[in-house]
């Protein structure tokens, strides 16, 4: 039976099919309901998803938390890019001392509906935008111990190291057993 990642975004399906290369797109628009609890974000979206296809399936979401913020954007980061743009993420990062964490969370539901999670996490700075505006946030995000972009560094280097890449592998552990 084939495994699914529910999204709409090429730059996400080719950091997750670099790492499981079998897995197939679904490409469909699932309502996603609105929760600082990124988990019950990707349950209800699961949920939703297993009424479209047989199969096991997955879905992410992609989070960015600036410290001093109390959780916040969190998962409400889609919302906050929409209002602000990059350019004002970045200063609304500045204003609160520019140090951010990055967290992927991919859930996944089997064939049968159970539900199981996997996170990864990078820490970083925000910066004024550097490099390729096209994903998202990437262009003002240094992960720490580097002195690049998550834009500046490409794909390669990047899916090396980020979050979401943290969160597949244990997503392939996983489905390895």
């Amino acid at each position: 039976m084939a495994l699914y990642f529910v999204t709409g975004s090429t730059h996400k399906l080719a950091e997750i099919k670099a790492i499981i290369p079998t897995i197939e797109q679904l490409e469909i628009e699932l309502p996603e309901i609105q929760a600082l609890d990124p988990h019950k974000v990707l349950a209800a979206k699961l949920a939703e998803a297993r009424t479209y296809a047989q199969g096991s399936f997955i879905v992410e979401d992609t989070s960015l938390y600036i410290d001093g913020m109390n959780g916040l954007p969190g998962p409400y980061i889609k919302s906050f890019f929409e209002a602000l743009g990059v350019e004002g993420l970045a200063k609304l990062g500045s204003f609160y001392g520019g140090k951010a964490t990055a967290k992927t969370l991919i859930g996944y539901s089997s064939e049968e509906g159970s539900v199981e999670f996997f996170e990864g996490a990078i820490s970083g700075t925000l910066v004024e935008p550097r490099g390729d505006e096209t994903f998202g946030w990437n262009s003002i995000f240094v992960p720490d111990g580097f002195d690049k972009t998550f834009s500046e560094l490409g794909f390669e280097e990047k899916n090396k190291i980020s979050m979401r890449a943290e969160a597949a592998q244990k997503l392939k552990a996983y489905l390895e057993k």
